[in-house]
Parts: C-alpha cells; structure tokens; sequence
C-alpha cells in the first residue's frame, strides 16, 4: 500500500529504535476513553505496514461513503502462495456499533509484529481486517450508510462491504474464518427477570447441518473448548454463544443456521468458520471499552494458537469437504428447513443480579444446541434461470457463481414447481412464506432463454438452499425477491436431473 510521506516520517521517528515494542494503538494511546476512529485507523495500518516485511496492506474495496477496507495480510513469503500454510482470515465490525472487535483487531495487529509471535507464520498465512462498516462505525451505528445490516447481507450481498470482503475470500480460499462481534446482554425482558447473561466473550460455530458433519464436529467438540479454556486461563469469563432467552420465557439456542452471516456464508462452503461476540458496554460504545477489546484479542490469539497446532488436521478437512461441493454424490439430499431441538442436556448460563451484582449460574432447561433437518430435496445437477430475470443474473454476478448458456443434451429431465398456495413458518421467531408446491417434469422448448447453473461447484449447498422456492433460508424470503413466489405461478427457476 503507497504510504503518505507523513505516516513514512512518524515510523522511522518513533518505531524504528524499538521494533520489538507493541506499538499502541490510537485508542489505547487515548487509554480507551474513544475508540479508533477512521482516520486514526488508515494512519496506524500504514504505520504497522512500513514497520515490518511480516505485513502488507491491501485495500479490498470501499464503503458506501468511499472510505477504504484495509485487510492487513501478515506472512513471511508471498501470501496465499505458499500451499503449506494455512489461510486463516478475521474480520471485525459488520456492526459499526460494536467497536470492541475492531480494537481488538488492532491490538492483535501490533502484538503479531512482536517476536515471541512470530513463529505462527512458519505456517500460518493470517488475513486481518479491522473493520467491514466504517461508515456505521463513525457514527456507532449498527447498519451501513445505506441503512443495511451488512450481517444479513451475504446471501443477496447487495452492499459493496459484503461484495468486498467475499472478493477478498474468493481470491485466497480460506480454510479459517473469524467473525467478530459484540452481543448485548441488556434488555428490557432480562431485566424483569432480575439477571443478564455475563459472559465476557463467547464463540460459536457453524450449525447448518449442510456443512459437511466432520467440520462441525472439530469446530464444535475441539476448537470451541480450546479456545474458551485459553481465555478463562487469560481472565476472561467465556461460553459457547448461544442467543436466545431469558429462560422460563423463551429458549436458548446456538445461533442461527442462516447462511446469511458472516460465519454460516462461508462455513456453507465447508470452511472452519466462527463467530466470537464479546459482551457490549451497557452504553453500546466506550463503557468497559479497554476489558472488551483485549478479550476479543485474546480470543483471536487462542484461535490462532489452535489452528497452528492443529493445522495439518484442519487443512486435510477442508480440502475433503470442499471436494464434496465441487464432486458431489447423486442423489444426496440436501436441508432447506431445518430446527433448533432439545437433547436431553442442560445449559449452565452464567448470569449476573441487577439487584446485588453478584454472579450466579442457572441450569436452563429449554436449551436446543441441536440442528436438525425438517425439509430436504434432493441435489439436482443444476438450474435453469431464465435470462430474462435480471434479478437473478446479477445475483449470480454478485455471488460469482458459474454459468453458462443452456445447450440441452436430450437426456435431460428438467422439473419445474408451481406454487399452490402460501402458508407460513416458524424461522427462530420470525415468520416467514412456507409455499405449498407441486412439481413436474417438462420439456423447455427455448433453450436459449435460459442459463445452466451447475451445482457441482464450491457453493454448491448456498446456490441450492437460496433458489429451492421451500427454502426457509432462500432469496424468497427477502422483499428483493419475494414476488418469485407467486400462489398459482410456476417457480421461475427450473431443476435439471440428469
């Protein structure tokens, strides 16, 4: 990244004596009094940057307002290049009002340059970008400048800081992703139960049952516990993340199986992908600013500190899960509803008294950690979308998704839904159209009307669970889309069996 002449003169005055010292970051410098600002941001990178032949910066896109997106790249050859390392990628504040995971980024960035770190770059290629939503950050709120939720954005990836960030996953295929947050334990039905959740950082995992079991079992039975052990040793109280509640009024869960976050988006491509929310300050800005940034670095160095160990492992995993998207079995069925259960298990919920301030832990009984299937169809070779929608063509631009001109084989058999009626459904308390739907096979007599989107690619699972009209998780259910389901209609995408 070209650096400004002052930012070159500021690293030869202050770093260049004493590289081996943590440089503090701009909050810090502030004693955690205000958080990092934009500015603040693109000076302390460029001053990291040309500090040390361990990192380079790269602009990977700009916000809605033109500010940049920094990834700092962190590898000791060229990265990305180097088969044996392992691609690990973290990124911070989809939710420009939880500033914590930017500061933690930041902190982590400087303590990477220390030496005792340095031995993770024998094998590890660490992708780190500190903030998604510069422009919700700069007036701490939670959506971008065109009012979106960018963590409900990467399904129909609309917004050019989701396009970006999968750009810059597409580029370099990571086998690790790190999803940075913040959860609020404040609210107004906690608080009329006398208690709020007290965990200091929690993480979680992929939980659609389409990622391939093996990558849930190691994310879920190895990478979660070593990762909160590591931070409880560090003194930061931890948990599995698990939203939901309170307990007696609604149950907990372990997050959504939505693929249109940050974490499921690309654990649906078999990645090892996880969300670590850090607890918010009651003021959704500074309170407790300084605690909240360290926990979310400390979580990032014990994830790291675990693929390292782990990585051949890791690696392996993910190559075989990722061939299955791209060499997928025939007739493999695939979940498009799915539901939170109950196992029989309990949830120890630590909790803390508005009254007398003291910890407590309860043992919640409505706690469903298991995803099951409700709803499957079977993996079809491909679709069919006509070219005249143009609603669903640049949303296989958007998602850089395969296609070609349809030339029909004579074996095909090509199936098409009609939509009976609209019911509804339960999804995590939302309802959304569940369509009643009857399908038949029939014979497309104008091809050339149509492009062929074979499954057997690496999104193969997102492309079938975004256009199956029963998908509760489908382009359907957002307004853009939402007139693809028309009661008496056919479904305007079709399904090719071969």
């Amino acid at each position: 990244m070209k650096k400004s002449l002052f930012t070159l003169i500021l690293t030869l005055f202050f770093t260049i004596p004493s590289l081996a010292q943590e440089m503090e970051t701009p909050s810090q410098q502030k004693e955690f009094a205000q958080p990092t600002s934009y500015e603040e941001l693109t000076d302390f990178v460029q001053l990291l940057d040309a500090s040390s032949d361990l990192l380079k910066t790269e602009i990977i896109g700009q916000s809605v307002e033109n500010r940049n997106l920094y990834a700092l790249t962190f590898s000791t050859g060229r990265f990305g290049e180097d088969p044996s390392k392992l691609k690990v990628l973290f990124f911070a504040q989809q939710h420009g009002n939880e500033q914590s995971g930017k500061e933690g980024a930041l902190l982590l960035a400087a303590a990477m340059l220390k030496p005792e770190n340095r031995y993770l770059f024998n094998w590890i290629d660490l992708a780190l970008i500190p903030q998604i939503n510069p422009d919700g950050s700069e007036v701490n709120k939670r959506r971008n400048a065109n009012n979106m939720d960018l963590n409900r954005n990467h399904l129909i990836m609309t917004e050019p800081e989701t396009q970006a960030l999968h750009r810059f996953f597409e580029k370099y295929l990571f086998q690790v992703t790190l999803d940075l947050h913040e959860y609020s334990p404040y609210g107004e039905e906690w608080e009329k139960t006398g208690y709020r959740k007290n965990s200091e950082v929690t993480l979680g995992a992929t939980t659609n049952v389409n990622v391939w079991k093996k990558i849930r079992d190691i994310s879920n039975k190895e990478a979660i516990p070593s990762v909160l052990k590591y931070l409880n040793n560090k003194g930061f109280s931890s948990l599995v993340y698990c939203p939901g509640g309170p307990p007696g009024i609604d149950y907990i869960r372990h997050s959504t199986f939505d693929i249109n976050d940050g974490r499921q988006s690309f654990g649906i491509l078999n990645t090892l992908s996880f969300i670590q929310e850090g607890m918010n300050g009651q003021d959704n800005f500074v309170e407790n600013l300084q605690k909240r940034a360290e926990g979310q670095k400390t979580g990032m160095l014990g994830m790291l500190k675990y693929v390292y160990d782990h990585r051949h492992k890791i690696m392996k995993v993910v190559k075989s899960g990722r061939k299955k998207l791209t060499d997928p079995n025939s007739g493999e069925r695939v979940s498009v509803q799915s539901e939170h259960f109950h196992d029989g298990s309990s949830l120890l919920l630590p909790l803390k008294s508005y009254d007398t301030h003291a910890d407590t832990v309860i043992d919640v009984k409505d706690y469903r950690p298991v995803v099951k299937s409700t709803c499957d169809v079977i993996r079809p070779s491909g679709y069919l979308i006509p070219k005249d929608r143009k609603e669903l063509m640049q949303w296989l631009e958007l998602q850089n998704l395969a296609f070609s001109d349809y030339t029909p084989s004579g074996k095909d058999v090509v199936e098409q839904y009609r939509i009976i009626r609209l019911d509804s459904i339960d999804f995590e308390r939302d309802i959304i159209a569940d369509p009643v739907v009857e399908s038949s096979h029939i014979t497309v007599t104008d091809a050339s009307a149509y492009v062929f989107v074979p499954v057997n690619q690496l999104k193969n699972n997102l492309l079938i669970l975004a256009l199956e009209p029963k998908s509760m998780l489908g382009l359907a259910t957002y307004k853009l889309f939402e007139h693809l389901l028309s009661p008496g209609d056919h479904y305007p995408v079709l399904r090719l069996i071969k």
